[in-house]
């Protein structure tokens, strides 16, 4: 298991387009995807866990990959927070 920490800087968190977005990249690996964020671990694969998690901009957010592609589901999690999803 491998993990990274960073910041959520889309303007609005994550609501229901940039979760859509994250959601359809994360199914695309074979590796468990989990965010944490304060006392919660998230399913990245989940929109409607991630949409009731609330993060917002700001939160700091620990995620984790553990399988077989766990440093490209890594890679291609930090860039889409880091990117802001384009908002």
């Amino acid at each position: 298991m491998i993990s990274k920490e960073t910041t959520m800087v889309a303007a609005q968190g994550f609501h229901m387009r940039p979760a859509s977005v994250f959601v359809k990249e994360m199914s695309k690996f074979k590796s468990k995807i989990n965010i944490l964020v304060g006392d919660k671990t998230v399913d990245a694969k989940s929109l409607m866990i991630i949409l009731s998690a609330g993060i917002k901009q700001g939160a700091k957010l620990t995620i984790q990959a553990d399988g077989e592609d766990e440093q490209a589901a890594l890679n291609k999690a930090i860039e889409l927070i880091d990117s802001g999803f384009g908002e």
